[in-house]
């Protein structure tokens, strides 16, 4: 099964990409609603900053709850904190970023919610520079419509969201 990539990949960060269909795609999202249920598994059955890590973009919007375990780089920060985030993820082979909405968007006005795309794309093309000729095959996906539909899911696993405050997110985002 092919799907297209969702945003450019320099060719040499491409040969870093897997290709297994059994896997989450290489697309750079997580398209259906089961994907959810992909990632909400990878999280129970492998162990975090070793076999994946999730890299949660929002800015304040963190408050009121995030994915379990998820690293923080907010985007109003993240072209002075991506060295960082490569050096310190290097050895991990499946990386997720997400925003609140995590959809691409053509607007320039809609860019900064939707930072997940965006950031994945600079981790990925920074990763490639950094480590260059010493990188290990791995996979950097964007979690599709973001956290604001997986905390709709998953709000009450505590092994999946922690930090959840209903009066965060009764105030309109869901």
């Amino acid at each position: 099964m092919t799907r297209s990539v969702t945003f450019p990949l320099t060719p040499s960060a491409m040969k870093y990409i897997t290709r297994d269909v059994n896997t989450v795609p290489s697309s750079c999202t997580l398209d259906e609603a089961h994907k959810f249920q992909e990632l909400a598994d990878k999280m129970k059955t492998s162990v975090r900053m070793k076999d994946f890590v999730v890299v949660d973009v929002r800015d304040d919007d963190y408050e009121g709850g995030n994915i379990k375990g998820a690293i923080n780089k907010p985007s109003r920060d993240f072209l002075t904190s991506v060295d960082e985030l490569v050096k310190d993820t290097k050895h991990i082979p499946f990386v997720i970023f997400h925003c609140a909405l995590s959809q691409v968007r053509l607007s320039r006005d809609l860019l900064y919610q939707n930072s997940g795309p965006k950031a994945a794309r600079i981790y990925e093309e920074t990763r490639g520079n950094v480590l260059y000729g010493k990188d290990i095959p791995h996979e950097v996906v964007v979690l599709r419509d973001g956290f604001t539909r997986f905390q709709e899911k998953y709000k009450d696993d505590p092994d999946l969201v922690e930090n959840w405050d209903k009066e965060v997110w009764a105030s309109g985002w869901s």
